[in-house]
């Protein structure tokens, strides 16, 4: 069965609904996970996703900010939340596919959202780089990153990390700014190499190509000056790596009208 993931920090979803609405219609994904969604649970606009045909949603969202959610054409067997470093502040959702979704083998999937980590790369000075740093060190540790053998299970996500050096405009001038520091880069490899994730980004595209998923609002010329970092992962367990058949980052619509500053990134398997 072919099941097509997309991933996208929306940056407020009923602000951006219309986008999103644009996005199904022409992309066709099977699942939609978003990040950031920036709503509680019951203000999430799920009938306009349910008239599209995603009918089965699950939500982990909060007033104002964060927030993460799964909508699918395909129903789930469960659905979970874990809070992470001992705040609630819904940075993850998961999912089971299994026999509902007419699996023989069930495909667990996590959407994550890392926390961004503020200005300052100092955690002595700065506690939400502090905060960041002790999310992805929990994250290492926790089950959902350690797959067994045979387990089927996709990590996607705003990890607010680019970890490689062509994953951002300029290795050497980003090396002191927040997403790109040594510090973040090792952090979040060490959680890619624990479970030994694919990332399908760089199977598709490997270096030293570049490879961008966000661009700041502070540039008033994005396309022109090209200054993007790749934040947002689509990883595979060992199970599923070769069972990928595309990977696609939708850059346009980040010139879409009132765009996120992420953009979509989609990958197609074989389950």
């Amino acid at each position: 069965m072919r099941l097509k993931v997309t991933t996208w920090n929306i940056n407020s979803v009923r602000l951006r609904i219309n986008s999103v609405t644009r996005f199904l219609r022409t992309a066709q994904p099977d699942v939609l996970c978003l990040q950031e969604i920036k709503c509680q649970n019951e203000l999430f606009p799920a009938n306009r996703f349910k008239r599209l045909g995603y009918e089965h949603i699950a939500v982990n969202g909060q007033k104002g900010y964060h927030g993460v959610a799964v909508v699918s054409r395909l129903p789930f067997d469960t659905n979970s939340a874990k809070q992470y470093c001992g705040k609630g502040d819904s940075r993850h959702v998961g999912v089971v596919f299994g026999e509902k979704a007419g699996l023989k083998d069930p495909v667990r999937l996590h959407n994550y959202y890392v926390p961004a980590g503020g200005d300052e790369p100092d955690p002595e000075i700065n506690p939400k780089f502090e905060h960041k740093l002790s999310f992805l060190d929990e994250l290492r540790a926790c089950p959902h990153m350690l797959p067994a053998r045979d387990e089927r299970s996709i990590v996607v996500g705003d990890l607010n990390v680019a970890p490689l050096e062509n994953d951002v405009w300029s290795h050497k001038a980003l090396l002191r700014v927040v997403s790109h520091t040594p510090i973040e880069c090792e952090k979040l490899t060490a959680v890619q190499k624990v479970g030994d994730w694919i990332d399908l980004a760089r199977t598709f595209v490997p270096e030293p190509e570049k490879l961008y998923s966000w661009w700041s609002y502070r540039s008033p010329d994005w396309r022109a000056a090209d200054k993007g970092r790749r934040l947002d992962h689509i990883w595979v367990s060992p199970a599923l790596g070769d069972r990928a058949s595309e990977l696609k980052i939708s850059k346009e619509t980040r010139g879409w009208s009132q765009p996120s500053d992420h953009v979509p990134v989609s990958a197609t398997l074989e389950v």
